[in-house]
């Protein structure tokens, strides 16, 4: 694949990143039901085979356990790629998640991340949400430390707004944002992605296919017989009216891809790849099967016609 620079960074990532929040399984406030880790590690090996060089995940993902996955997967792999990880969700023995951008915290965050992850210094550092907002500036000065002492060798932010990332780039540069952007979610389009190309900060894009429901494997009876402890179950994008909205909306894709001999999954992804301040664009997997059927995406591009398409059809889409 063609790689693409991060922001002002020396790293040159594929349009395709592995994404491990799937992988952390379930019985935790945002899994995503039970998770097979052996099937987990095979996803992320199959994503390094294909080429994929960098791998995004959080220590919140499973609770530690994403991370121990990406480890056990890496393991005496020549090539590695980049590993990317967040921190300021916490939880506490009862496994309740908590946020928290306090020196100590993000500095005993970094520590046992880098311990599960089994490396010297974590590639790309972000916080990973703006809570609390009034001690933005002490995290941000602690990740600016964090990486002066070499133990994270660049440091971002996921779900700022522009005003938040004025606010620790007057403290530290930035060299990237990790923002949710999907044809279903072109908030960030706005006002954020012209603000990143701006400054020359990296965009790094997650759930381009709304968490599974633009892959093209989603079906009605699939979305009823999701897991007790799956996230999506409350989502409304799995709920009416969106749900039949979004799975219409998915035989567009399937159809504009059948064109080209790509999925779903790889249109939606590609639609998020088209915006020139994106870098790129975190895709999951749970299994190899899963990874082989969205890292063609790194390589596709829309027509403009299917673009077109695309948005005249989502116009029309409840809100």
């Amino acid at each position: 694949m063609q790689t693409r620079r991060l922001g002002n960074t020396d790293m040159y990532l594929t349009p395709i990143g592995f994404g491990s929040w799937a992988i952390g399984g379930g019985n935790w406030a945002y899994g995503w039901g039970p998770q097979d880790d052996s099937e987990a590690i095979h996803a992320i090996q199959r994503a390094v085979e294909l080429g994929i060089n960098w791998i995004d995940t959080a220590a919140v993902y499973g609770l530690g356990h994403s991370e121990e996955l990406v480890a056990r997967a890496l393991e005496g792999i020549g090539n590695r790629p980049y590993v990317f990880t967040k921190c300021s969700l916490v939880w506490n023995d009862r496994r309740r998640i908590s946020s928290s951008l306090k020196a100590d915290s993000i500095r005993r965050e970094c520590e046992e991340s880098l311990r599960r992850l089994k490396v010297e210094a974590i590639d790309l550092y972000q916080i990973h949400w703006p809570n609390p907002e009034p001690d933005l500036e002490e995290g941000w000065q602690t990740m600016a430390a964090l990486r002066e002492e070499g133990l994270v060798r660049h440091i971002g932010v996921s779900n700022f707004n522009v005003e938040q990332m004025r606010r620790v780039m007057r403290i530290a540069p930035l060299a990237s944002l990790q923002p949710p952007y999907s044809m279903l979610r072109p908030a960030v389009e706005k006002d954020i992605l012209p603000f990143c190309a701006e400054h020359g900060i990296g965009v790094i894009v997650y759930s381009p296919m709304l968490s599974g429901m633009l892959t093209g494997a989603m079906t009605r009876e699939r979305v009823e017989n999701l897991p007790f402890d799956d996230w999506r179950r409350e989502n409304r994008e799995f709920q009416e009216p969106f749900l039949s909205a979004n799975l219409e909306l998915v035989e567009l894709l399937k159809r504009i891809g059948s064109k080209h001999n790509r999925s779903a999954g790889e249109v939606a992804v590609a639609w998020t790849l088209r915006h020139p301040a994106v870098t790129g664009a975190i895709a999951g997997g749970r299994s190899a099967a899963q990874v082989e059927g969205i890292a063609g995406a790194g390589e596709f591009r829309l027509a403009a016609e299917d673009v077109d398409r695309i948005n005249r059809h989502i116009a029309g889409m409840p809100k």
